[in-house]
């Protein structure tokens, strides 16, 4: 775990807590909550330790604590606390934040607790929209920004997949009701970025639908064989960092003369790459969503109920 960061920049700790700069510096010096160290230049930089107490009072801040008060807590009294909230109150931002400590210290053990603290009162698909993607949001951004390193990022993101796994696997159990579609989902060449993807096959099969999930870094001809099997395909795809914008024209052409001579398939895109497809030079074959909710809405529901 030798790319694991362990040292964080006061922005570091902006960034993950959401607590101003300007605030952290006025609780270290009123309060004496953190003993930050100093480069060589004098800038201030925080330790795992030091990040992770300010996660915790972050979640006692916002649950009603004052600052004065939290200040006389012991530490130790500090993370029980926490444990307590995040076990009673599955509010999102808490919720969020413990699955960033869980994140932080590889603390898978944290983040069974709050999930299944979460799923107590809501169902797995409102945890997943209403907390899973706006944690993925906000990890996104922290790791560009060199905030966290992409051993937490995996580390979060494959617990995550455990979950869509499991409920998935439940769903498959159940005969397709709607045979009017056959989804088949898979990433593009060099792309390996599935979470997204992985959901998506589970909301598909939940309103109904046959899926064939094919997964990551599938070339066009590579899909030629399911079209022997079935009418009416509509290929999924999410397009995250692949192909890249230069490459999508070409991409979207040969789909067409591969596996749409017929004219029956259908293909759908999702992901960052999106924003670089001209919507007017599209064939009626082919439709992109910026959402994986917009996507689900254009099905019709099926009497499933989880």
């Amino acid at each position: 775990m030798n790319n694991v960061k362990k040292l964080f920049s006061i922005r570091d700790m902006e960034n993950l807590s959401g607590i101003k700069a300007h605030t952290i510096r006025i609780w270290e010096k009123r309060y004496n909550l953190f003993s930050p160290e100093r480069t060589s230049t004098n800038i201030r930089t925080y330790s795992l330790k030091s990040l992770q107490k300010l996660l915790n009072i972050t979640l006692l801040y916002h649950n009603g604590y004052k600052i004065s008060k939290i200040a006389k807590l012991p530490e130790s009294e500090i993370a029980v606390i926490v444990r307590e909230i995040v076990a009673k109150n599955s509010e999102k931002s808490h919720a969020i934040n413990a699955f960033k400590l869980s994140m932080i210290n590889f603390d898978q053990t944290l983040f069974f607790n709050t999930y299944n603290s979460l799923l107590s009162e809501r169902s797995f698909r409102d945890i997943f929209n209403e907390v899973f993607i706006p944690l993925l949001n906000e990890l996104g951004l922290l790791w560009q920004t060199d905030t966290i390193s992409p051993s937490h990022e995996h580390f979060i993101t494959n617990l995550i997949k455990q979950k869509v796994y499991i409920n998935t696997e439940k769903l498959q159990l159940i005969e397709p009701t709607r045979k009017d579609k056959v989804f088949v989902l898979f990433l593009p060449e060099n792309e390996i970025h599935e979470l997204g993807l992985l959901f998506l096959n589970y909301e598909i099969i939940l309103k109904g639908y046959k899926s064939i999930y094919l997964g990551q870094t599938m070339p066009i001809d590579n899909l030629v064989d399911l079209l022997k099997y079935y009418d009416n395909l509509h290929f999924v795809s999410y397009f995250t960092v692949s192909p890249n914008k230069d490459e999508i024209g070409k991409y979207i052409q040969k789909f067409t003369s591969t596996l749409n001579e017929t004219g029956k398939s259908k293909l759908w895109i999702l992901g960052h790459q999106v924003q670089h497809i001209a919507q007017h030079t599209l064939p009626n074959s082919i439709k992109t969503f910026n959402s994986i909710e917009k996507l689900t809405n254009s099905l019709t529901p099926s009497s499933i109920i989880v």
